[in-house]
């Protein structure tokens, strides 16, 4: 589907928060970088899917109505073998259905695993005087524990991005600290300056938010994602 086809769905189906799917196939679309993804409506659906991929995978609950999926119950994660796979699948359907017994669920996501890298944060929201603002920052938990983000305005232009990376506290942890490899700066730069045109381009997006990206030395790439639209009148 195609990124308007996705959107017109969403809002057709009354919703204003795409799934991780959706906002996932929106974003790739738009050349960022985004870990495999795909929906599983079975359990025997999903252990093929986390075949073609190789082991190991992570599973994720797909609903509209879960934004905290975690807390939900809806993660399972470092998923080794097809049996694996299975008991995750049944697991995250049976914790859902037990807290949120009236939510809508699509299906299990189904995603290769990352390897490991510095987590870093890429968000956007929109600020009544200014408009649109991305954030970026150390990702994970680690953003809602240290807060070190910085904010530019969009759109960005190649200092900005460069700027941006280097006010955090925490960029020599990028730098390689204690002989942990240095993540390609350069390529951060570049992905921040995607997400601003994408921004740009698309005022029908309300909020984003990529989190965590893994950031290596020789690229990086979203391992999750999430949109959220504008209201319609």
């Amino acid at each position: 589907m195609t990124k308007q086809q996705i959107i017109d769905r969403a809002r057709s189906e009354g919703r204003v928060v795409l799934t991780e799917i959706e906002s996932k196939e929106v974003l790739k679309q738009a050349g960022i970088n985004i870990i495999d993804t795909k929906l599983a409506i079975s359990r025997e659906e999903a252990i093929s899917i986390s075949r073609q991929f190789g082991f190991p995978v992570g599973l994720k609950v797909a609903s509209p109505d879960i934004v905290h999926k975690s807390d939900a119950g809806g993660v399972k994660l470092g998923l080794k073998t097809a049996k694996q796979v299975g008991k995750a699948y049944e697991d995250i359907l049976g914790a859902i259905r037990q807290k949120h017994p009236k939510a809508r669920i699509q299906g299990v996501a189904v995603q290769k695993m990352a390897r490991p890298g510095v987590e870093v944060i890429i968000g956007m929201s929109k600020d009544a005087q200014f408009g649109p603002v991305l954030m970026f920052g150390l990702g994970g938990i680690l953003v809602e524990v240290l807060k070190d983000v910085s904010f530019r305005i969009v759109p960005l232009v190649k200092r900005d991005a460069a700027e941006m990376i280097r006010e955090i506290k925490g960029y020599p942890l990028l730098e390689g600290y204690r002989g942990q490899e240095a993540v390609g700066v350069s390529h951060l730069e570049e992905l921040l300056i995607k997400v601003s045109d994408f921004v740009e381009q698309n005022p029908e997006v309300k909020e984003l938010d990529l989190n965590p990206i893994i950031a290596y030395s020789d690229g990086a790439i979203a391992v999750d994602a999430r949109l959220i639209l504008e209201e319609t009148s």
